[in-house]
């Protein structure tokens, strides 16, 4: 943890009050904020063991286009492996161009002559929540998909994400009948109108550290507002996403509606940016990587593009904080997820009066964190 000494200029404590909503509540729900003072030695013991046979089968590898699991045009396929031992979890199939060409194909197909756009609202919302309902149904099995592919501990997955994605679901399916345009004034005898409307195939590309979470907030609102989706999933941890849209076809969603693809950025993430039947893009990932997926989409067909970047989140400790807390909430602050989090406290500053207590407490707080097994109880941090 980078901390820094600031001066006098800010005099109001930092205290859990003034933290994010989310955090908060991830903070007053989860394992992880309840200190370590449960964990006793027999926990930090288990590290010693072997790691723990995840029971769940992993019967969903292949691409999703238009509604049908099917082989890679190449037949090509990766392997998606087990980041606690590096083995093989599953060979996936491996998306390329022309893949991805079939899957943006079905989504323009079923935004164009499909139900999805055409069906109410109140259609949409209803199979949306009833994918929210299998989400729940299926908790442990995708948490377990997800902690196996991932790396991060159950009871992250478990408890917070997995009911997260059921709930941002049902958030986004209340959306759906709720989209209204306007009546503007005008001058003389005219009658002026707004209306919003789908924009058409929406082009998805999410990263591994929050592989259901970014599956949720990008094909949520894209689905409630009556678009189609192709989306491409991290080549680390494709599992999980395969097997939430299977629910989501079991839930009622029409046949190309959502699309997913396995496969890797300069193939697969590339040729979605540039390809000039997507009308909308959305990416999260690294700077880097966004600036080749702007340039990507604004070489072909102009499309719009939303990125989420990283970020440097500061941290401050003002004089008058009550550092105990302080050191918790930056330790979590900080190392939540593995530190793999877009808003991570990454950046921490503290005044100068409290700063050398704040560090050596930090510092033990650090020490004292349990890394191993995700599926072990106790552990806070995976392998990666």
């Amino acid at each position: 943890m980078a901390a820094r000494r600031i001066s006098g200029l800010l005099s109001r404590s930092f205290t859990s009050g003034s933290a994010s909503a989310f955090f908060q509540e991830v903070w007053r729900n989860s394992s992880l904020g309840r200190g370590i003072s449960r964990y006793s030695n027999a926990a930090a013991a288990t590290a010693a063991e072997g790691p723990i046979i995840p029971s769940v089968a992993v019967n969903y590898t292949q691409l999703l286009i238009n509604g049908q699991f099917v082989d890679a045009a190449s037949g090509k396929t990766f392997p998606t492996c087990d980041p606690r031992t590096g083995e093989v979890i599953a060979n996936v199939a491996e998306g390329d161009v022309e893949d991805i060409n079939r899957a943006v194909s079905a989504a323009r197909k079923a935004f164009d002559n499909g139900p999805w756009p055409k069906m109410t609202a109140y259609e949409r919302s209803k199979i949306m929540l009833h994918f929210a309902d299998l989400i729940e149904k299926h908790n442990d099995e995708i948490a377990t998909l997800e902690t196996w592919d991932n790396g991060k501990p159950y009871d992250q997955a478990a408890k917070i994400e997995v009911p997260m994605v059921a709930r941002i679901f049902r958030y986004y399916a209340g959306w759906a009948d709720k989209i209204h345009g306007l009546v503007v004034p005008a001058d003389g005898q005219h009658h002026v109108q707004t209306l919003h409307e789908p924009i058409g195939v929406a082009g998805q590309i999410i990263p591994w550290n929050f592989p259901l979470l970014m599956f949720a907030w990008k094909v949520g609102p894209a689905l409630a507002c009556g678009n189609t989706v192709v989306i491409k999933t991290a080549e680390q941890t494709p599992l999980t996403a395969l097997y939430a849209a299977k629910l989501f076809h079991e839930a009622g969603l029409p046949e190309g509606v959502l699309n997913v693809i396995s496969g890797f950025g300069p193939t697969a993430g590339a040729a979605l940016a540039s390809h000039m039947d997507v009308d909308k893009l959305a990416f999260t990932g690294s700077t880097e990587t966004g600036k080749v997926v702007l340039e990507l989409a604004a070489r072909s067909n102009l499309k719009p593009v939303t990125l989420e970047l990283g970020g440097k989140s500061p941290f401050i400790v003002c004089e008058d904080a009550d550092i105990d807390k302080a050191v918790e909430l930056a330790h979590f602050a900080l190392f939540f997820n593995q530190g793999q989090c877009c808003c991570a406290g990454s950046r921490t500053y503290v005044h100068e009066r409290v700063y050398d207590e704040f560090i050596e407490k930090a510092k033990e707080r650090a020490v004292k964190r349990l890394v191993g097994d995700p599926f072990k109880e106790g552990i806070e941090q995976g392998p990666r």
